[in-house]
């Protein structure tokens, strides 16, 4: 995770979140470093960072900008949108009030902490 600017385009930081990527463990061997397919919106429908991910390795399905919707992209995005809106339900979490950054990541993960609790108390 990285906290930038409320007014920073999120484009500017898929690359530097990308390098941030934890090795991946999955089947025997060594673990991977990249993601094979990356999900975007149309904000990252750009020349310039999809030539990037294919220099990575990383297969771009990003939305086009000027198609009808309906490319399929919302089966994922949905998940990206209800995990926010789980952020949002704690109050201090949808202003940020803190100046401090380190204030504001600790309450990320306290809420990110609280949630995954409340899953795990419906699984048991």
């Amino acid at each position: 995770m990285s906290l930038t600017g409320g007014n920073r385009n999120d484009v500017t930081q898929l690359i530097p979140l990308l390098d941030k990527v934890p090795p991946v463990a999955g089947t025997v061997g060594r673990p991977r470093r990249r993601p094979d397919l990356l999900f975007a919106d149309r904000g990252y429908d750009h020349d310039k960072y999809r030539r990037q991910l294919w220099k990575r390795g990383i297969r771009p399905m990003i939305a086009e900008r000027g198609q009808p919707h309906g490319s399929g992209l919302g089966i994922f995005r949905w998940v990206v949108e209800r995990t926010i809106s789980w952020l949002h339900g704690f109050r201090r979490l949808r202003i940020r009030w803190e100046r401090r950054d380190d204030i504001h990541e600790a309450l990320l993960g306290l809420a990110t902490c609280l949630i995954t609790h409340r899953h795990v108390q419906r699984l048991c």
